[in-house]
């Protein structure tokens, strides 16, 4: 297929080439990958600036994604890629593989570091969802870290840069520009830009929050490595349309919910489902909002159907079109297959199975959907069974069908458990989501062309 590359799109290519260090803060459907390989191409075949490109992503985009695009694209067609993947003997073996693109999941970034230990020889790295490292003490980010000296250009892609505030931010950068921008330590960007809002155990300090004047500076420091692009200023995107549906809880299941949560104990007849800190009771609260929660012993003990009844009521109303079911826990999956006959969404076969209509129901995990998957010519609607507090998983998850070359209008319902965690996560999700703009506005690229 001919390139013909949207304003946006070589106005993003450009900035690549015009930065040794880019964060390209994108939504989805925007065509991140095109565009960063567009740039690989110049960089290795116009510019001979570079010879050995690393693309660090999620295992199934790593997997799959990038392979299908310099496929899908005439002016990459003669880019060689190999996928370091597998078991070690495997992934060594295509490291000795002559590519000028090399593929690898991010969980085995310290193992490649190590793989090579003095002699890195990859001169440009592409971190395809770059949030995956926000956290700085994750053993990817420490590798990475360890061989950011040698690494002559890097690309970070992401569209949720800060999913749960700018503390994530920090990591981000460092990786970029070798901590030039928001410091060296992390623990001294916490300071100069937060305050703690309490103390634990005898003046230990917790739960950061922004300094009144510290989200603008860091806006500044950042802005002239980082750009961002919202897709519905850019595309043409289907109408979106979100939807609450609420189930309510009988005054016996409620009890049962208000008993763990007050107690942090649930007794039952042969076991008892505890919750030994509040971490913990936030999970067991959302399992038993969505009608069944593990006891002591990893048996599942049934609560109410509430959800169940809802999520048949919209399957009729979508009246055979297929829906795509994210689901929170494995008892939400057992419940759901044991009421409907479903197929899952686990491994390439099955994403084609969806994508050619042959899945009226699919069921998925967010964290096996979230990046990087094309979903949106098997169907329009997403049900969430059960809610995520992640809002940067929320977003990727129903990028997969809402997004460019969806000719539907997309329908996103959300079953709510009246008067339980369920509200409270919502809430949340909306919360996150005007720290997440207000990062992706302070950064955004102001370029011609937007549809």
């Amino acid at each position: 297929m001919e390139y013909k590359p949207h304003e946006y799109q070589a106005f993003s290519t450009d900035f690549i080439l015009n930065h040794r260090s880019a964060g390209l803060f994108l939504e989805c459907g925007l065509g991140k990958s095109v565009i960063a390989l567009t740039a690989v191409w110049l960089l290795l075949y116009d510019y001979f600036e570079i010879s050995k490109v690393l693309v660090i992503a999620p295992l199934r985009v790593a997997d799959s994604t990038w392979q299908d695009e310099i496929k899908k694209w005439g002016h990459l067609k003669n880019l060689k890629i190999s996928k370091v993947l597998g078991s070690k003997k495997e992934r060594a073996a295509a490291l000795y593989k002559k590519a000028d693109i090399y593929t690898i999941n991010r969980e085995n970034v310290p193992w490649l570091v190590d793989f090579y230990k003095n002699d890195w020889p990859f001169d440009m790295v592409i971190i395809d969802e770059l949030s995956s490292f926000k956290s700085p003490s994750a053993k990817r980010f420490r590798a990475l870290k360890k061989v950011r000296h040698k690494i002559k250009r890097i690309v970070g892609l992401t569209g949720t840069p800060a999913p749960n505030g700018l503390l994530d931010i920090w990591s981000q950068i460092y990786l970029l520009d070798g901590g030039e921008r928001l410091g060296r330590a992390f623990t001294g960007y916490r300071s100069r830009y937060f305050h703690p809002q309490k103390y634990i155990n005898g003046g230990i300090p917790t739960d950061y929050v922004l300094n009144d004047d510290a989200e603008e500076k860091i806006y500044s420091k950042i802005s002239d490595i980082c750009i961002s692009m919202k897709a519905l200023e850019y595309l043409k995107m289907p109408e979106c349309i979100l939807n609450k549906v609420e189930v309510e809880l009988s005054e016996k299941e409620m009890e049962l919910y208000r008993q763990l949560e007050r107690d942090l104990l649930l007794p039952f007849e042969d076991s008892d489902v505890d919750a030994a800190n509040a971490a913990v009771l936030t999970n067991k609260l959302l399992q038993m909002a969505s009608g069944a929660v593990y006891d002591e012993f990893g048996d599942v003990k049934q609560i109410h159907d509430k959800k169940i009844d809802a999520l048949e009521d919209l399957i009729e109303a979508a009246n055979g079109k297929p829906v795509l079911v994210y689901y929170g826990f494995k008892h939400d999956r057992d419940r759901v297959k044991k009421r409907f006959d479903v197929g899952e969404i686990n491994t390439s076969e099955d994403i084609a199975r969806w994508n050619s209509g042959k899945m009226q129901i699919a069921l998925c995990h967010p964290a096996s959907t979230g990046h990087g998957l094309n979903l949106q010519n098997g169907g329009c609607t997403i049900i969430w069974f059960s809610l995520t507090w992640s809002l940067e998983l929320y977003q990727q998850a129903n990028a997969r069908l809402w997004r460019q070359g969806q000719n539907h209008t997309v329908v996103i319902h959300h079953i709510i458990a009246k008067e339980t965690i369920d509200e409270r996560v919502m809430r949340a999700l909306e919360d996150k989501n005007i720290s997440q703009k207000a990062l992706i506005e302070a950064v955004k690229a102001r370029v011609k062309g937007g549809f």
